[in-house]
């Protein structure tokens, strides 16, 4: 819906003034697990917080599909569709917002080095280093020139007392990991998950739930907070779980930051105000 941060700076103030209910379509927060590992992180499962690794790597873009007539390809490496990124902008965006919605934390600063290959006039794969509040650090990798990756999402968060490890293409189940201890798998649809797993959850335990069913739920909460709000009542703190125009402002604020640290001489780059 914008172009750029300042776009979105301005689309977050019609939205607070205007007090309508917005939603943005980060959809890797519906799934159940990663409702879980938030949970985990909030109560101190992780003890304090260490370092977070998230990564997106897909291999889908390896070759120059939209010379090929690629319909999904062409618009993503096209700048005046895309704007100024197209892996960061398209996949290295969720990675942000996964690591917001799971930590709570703010990126601060950034280190990013961008590639691009088969004369792509945008970046197709980047890593980038991230100063987190707390002086908590941080790695960020996106890449759709992964070769043989299809769409694996995935973090792990470190903390003082365990870590936790959670992949998309595996999204029904969570890892949680101590030292001296045996790895524990956390496994959707079980009474020993947080509230808000279980109302995230439509099937019983066994019975696969993925990528559909994070939509709906994200749906779901932004549909009965509408509800709600025209029948007078209070949304329920399930209901206002869903992406705000406040995720997408923080959303381009990193990836102008990360596009201009690439380009930029110095080691440490601070992330543009939202």
């Amino acid at each position: 819906m914008t172009y750029s941060l300042n776009e979105a700076i301005d689309l977050v103030n019609v939205v607070q003034s205007s007090n309508m209910i917005f939603s943005l379509m980060h959809n890797y927060t519906g799934y159940p697990m990663v409702k879980q590992a938030r949970h985990m992180v909030q109560n101190g499962y992780l003890g304090s917080l260490l370092k977070v690794i998230v990564e997106y790597p897909q291999g889908w873009l390896l070759s120059p599909l939209e010379k090929e007539g690629h319909k999904q390809a062409e618009w993503r490496v096209d700048p005046k569709r895309s704007g100024i990124s197209n892996c960061m902008g398209d996949i290295g965006s969720h990675c942000e917002n996964l690591l917001h919605y799971i930590t709570g934390l703010e990126i601060k600063e950034v280190c990013a080095d961008l590639n691009s290959i088969s004369d792509c006039p945008l970046d197709n794969d980047g890593n980038v280093l991230i100063h987190l509040e707390n002086r908590i650090r941080g790695i960020l990798h996106a890449s759709q020139i992964s070769t043989g990756e299809e769409n694996n999402l995935n973090i792990r968060v470190y903390g003082t007392d365990g870590a936790i490890e959670w992949h998309q293409e595996e999204p029904n189940t969570l890892w949680f990991k101590a030292n001296g201890e045996p790895a524990k798998l956390y496994k959707r649809g079980n009474d020993y998950l947080c509230e808000f797993a279980n109302h995230a959850t439509r099937l019983p335990a066994g019975h696969p739930e993925s990528f559909i069913e994070a939509f709906a739920n994200i749906y779901v909460n932004v549909a009965n907070t509408i509800k709600a709000k025209m029948l007078g009542e209070k949304p329920t703190k399930f209901d206002l779980d869903f992406p705000t125009v406040i995720d997408g402002a923080r959303g381009l604020a990193f990836i102008e930051s990360i596009i201009e640290s690439a380009k930029s001489d110095k080691k440490w780059y601070k992330v543009k105000k939202y």
